[in-house]
Formats: structure tokens, sequence, C-alpha cells
């Protein structure tokens, strides 16, 4: 079996096992999901979709988060974890927003990299999510188990990751899988305990038991 054949039934399985898969972050407005998607790094979707509620009570737009002093983002924000950075991040990033683009986000990939906090795996959930254009997000649980899975051998850097499965990946099927991934990777290939093979959609075509 081919990574490309492997890839093409992961895609049909996991389509199957998680059909409504989509992104965990909570948001109901573009630049929401720019600002829970900075404060996931090293935190839980979980916890971030907790703490932005009482974000957006304070500051309900991003003018209000633009004019926020970066201290009482901060102090808001810090049960996620890097929160001095993370909340000097998001006022720069709200202060591009309204004043070089009315309070909307970016459309394109390369304006949203040029975002302060923003790279390739967020852009590209931006890129998904938002927009519904081909992307791939090379988080976490996507890097481990497209090297378990075998789709990817042993490359552990995001972008290597990206562009490897670029190539195997129809571009239309990218942000879903990686959606899925997430879900598969939170409840049966997981990290922190051994995988749970047994109950696992892909054992067979996995090449970690081929």
């Amino acid at each position: 079996m081919t990574k490309k054949q492997r890839a093409l039934e992961a895609i049909r399985r996991l389509k199957e096992e998680y059909p409504d898969a989509g992104c965990t972050l909570d948001y109901d407005q573009a630049w929401k999901l720019l600002v829970s998607v900075r404060l996931a790094a090293q935190c839980t979707d979980a916890r971030v979709n907790v703490v932005v509620e009482d974000l957006y009570a304070k500051y309900p737009d991003v003018e209000a988060l633009a004019k926020a002093d970066p201290e009482e983002i901060e102090a808001i924000v810090k049960p996620c974890g890097l929160g001095k950075s993370k909340a000097r991040d998001i006022s720069a990033c709200m202060r591009i927003l309204h004043e070089q683009y009315e309070d909307n986000i970016p459309t394109t990939f390369e304006e949203l990299l040029k975002l302060p906090g923003v790279g390739r795996k967020s852009a590209n959930l931006i890129m998904g999510d938002v927009f519904g254009k081909p992307a791939i997000v090379t988080d976490t649980h996507c890097i481990r188990l497209t090297n378990r899975i075998g789709l990817v051998d042993n490359i552990k850097e995001p972008k290597k990751v990206e562009m490897a499965l670029w190539k195997i990946i129809p571009p239309e099927e990218g942000s879903d899988f990686c959606h899925r991934l997430v879900y598969h990777g939170r409840d049966v290939c997981t990290a922190r305990t051994k995988p749970h093979c047994d109950k696992c959609c892909l054992e067979d075509i996995c090449k970690k038991n081929i």
C-alpha cells in the first residue's frame, strides 16, 4: 500500500467514524478564531473556550481588544499559559485588524502569516475553517498520528509534515481530515497513554501494526 493509498483509505474510514468532526475551538466570528488559536498554543481547546468567554465579555469586538491594555488582556488569558506573549500578540494583531482591515481578517495565507503570533498552523486553520480553502493543520495530533499511521516517515517538524501531506492528501479533504485526526488522537490514538489499537478503525492499515 502506497502512502497515497493509505491516506485515501484513512480519510474514508475517519469520515465514517467522525462524520461531524469540526474545529474544537468555539467561535462565531473569524477574528475570534484568530484569538483562540493563539491562546491554544500549549493549552487545551477546552480551557481556551472557557477563558475567551471572560475575554469577550469585557472586549466584545476587534476595536475593543485593539484598544485594550496588553496587561489587562494578560490578566484574563493567564490561565492559558504564556500569558504575557499571548496577550502581546493578540493586542498587536487586533490593532492591525482594526487599523488596516476594517476589523476584518486578511483573506490570503500570506497576509495571515504577517500577523503577530500567526504561524502556518494557525493560518491553515483560518483558511480552511473560515474561507473553506484547502488547508492542512499540522498540530500535535496530526504530527503524531500521520507518523504512526505511516503517512510520513519520522518527520516531526510541522512545516515538513505539512509539505509531505500536501503530496498525498486531496486538497479538498485536508482541513476535515486534520479535524478528524484531532478527535481520533484524543479518543483512540492517544499521546499520554498507550494507543487503544484494539478499537482503532485504522488498525489493519496502520504502519505501526503492519
